[in-house]
């Protein structure tokens, strides 16, 4: 265990965080003259400001205790608080294994922390004896791991990061927007171990609530306290923290859907592989694939084209393509199309 007050920021240590109308009155029922809201309509109220019933229920869910989460506006939310919480601007470093998401160095460019990119492996793994000299690093408050990792789709070697938790005297945060679809359980189960450890996860893949903006992390309870203070007094709203409670009560949907993006990641996996202009397929824990083409550009150009939208991570990956698993039929015109192309 480390000293989680050290790696604070001063400033935010000595913060008083703002004190709303449903922080001094928490009930839900009363004539509400408090908050100056309007007293007409349906959303006329603001929510509830620490997502209560929500997170009761993805508490069940998790196995976790109610003050180990944190429900944010999406995982983007948690990526940019972590950085306000430890990195101090303009004196601060953070890092994280390149190719990755690129909203880690957004953040860090926002909150005016260096980022460090140490490059992954050939198989994308992290190679430890890059990272080891930094870990020392007084200055280093903050490591990003993107696990199944975006783009490249696949799991970080789990032993690997239980070193760096280990080793290191600053936070992790390791982002599982996409472990649903992996065979691999999340590190959630480490966090009695590691109270360094920040665990991120998202409604917006695997549940399909995209469009809701609903991320959680999942930390010790003196971690969750600093995103408390930190967070914006009403970070979620009432609709999409409904959606969430929607979507949680038909768990068995989300299974099933889960199982069918699986099914056919694994068949689309198969028929590019037949395709001459697919040069490479790289494994997968992700609902989606990472391949190497001939040309990428050229081959965006054409799909799109076509009303097929892919992602061009040629940028990134040398004629990197990355395709995200559809419905079947969507998946069966992708097919068809690159065959005729090919």
């Amino acid at each position: 265990m480390i000293d989680l007050n050290s790696i604070i920021r001063p400033n935010i240590r000595q913060l008083k965080p703002y004190s709303s109308a449903r922080d001094e009155f928490s009930g839900t029922e009363g004539i509400f003259l408090d908050a100056n809201e309007n007293p007409f309509g349906t959303l006329n109220r603001y929510p509830d400001p620490y997502q209560q019933e929500l997170k009761a229920q993805i508490a069940d869910l998790k196995g976790l205790n109610t003050d180990s989460i944190f429900i944010g506006n999406g995982s983007d939310e948690v990526i940019d608080l972590v950085f306000r919480i430890c990195c101090e601007p303009g004196k601060d470093k953070a890092l994280t294994f390149t190719p990755t998401y690129g909203m880690y160095e957004v953040a860090a460019n926002i909150n005016n922390a260096e980022l460090i990119h140490i490059p992954l492996d050939d198989q994308f793994q992290i190679d430890l004896k890059t990272v080891q000299p930094y870990l020392s690093d007084p200055k280093l408050k903050l490591i990003l791991i993107c696990s199944p990792n975006n783009p490249t789709g696949n799991l970080m070697e789990r032993e690997k990061i239980e070193y760096i938790l280990a080793n290191f005297e600053g936070l992790v945060l390791v982002d599982e927007a996409y472990v649903d679809f992996a065979d691999e359980e999340s590190l959630i189960g480490l966090l009695s171990k590691y109270n360094n450890l920040i665990v991120s996860q998202t409604f917006s893949k695997a549940w399909g609530l995209a469009a809701a903006r609903v991320g959680t992390a999942y930390a010790s309870q003196e971690m969750i306290g600093w995103f408390n203070k930190v967070k914006p007094p009403y970070n979620v709203s009432t609709p999409n923290q409904q959606a969430v409670l929607n979507a949680l009560k038909n768990y068995k949907e989300y299974s099933k859907q889960v199982e069918m993006i699986r099914q056919e990641k694994e068949q689309l996996i198969n028929a590019l592989g037949k395709i001459a202009s697919v040069k490479r397929i790289y494994p997968s824990d992700a609902n989606f694939i990472l391949l190497e083409v001939d040309d990428a550009n050229a081959l965006y150009a054409v799909l799109s084209e076509q009303k097929i939208i892919v992602r061009n991570r040629n940028t990134v990956i040398p004629n990197g393509i990355r395709i995200s698993i559809g419905t079947p039929e969507e998946n069966n015109l992708l097919i068809n199309t690159l065959t005729q192309i090919a």
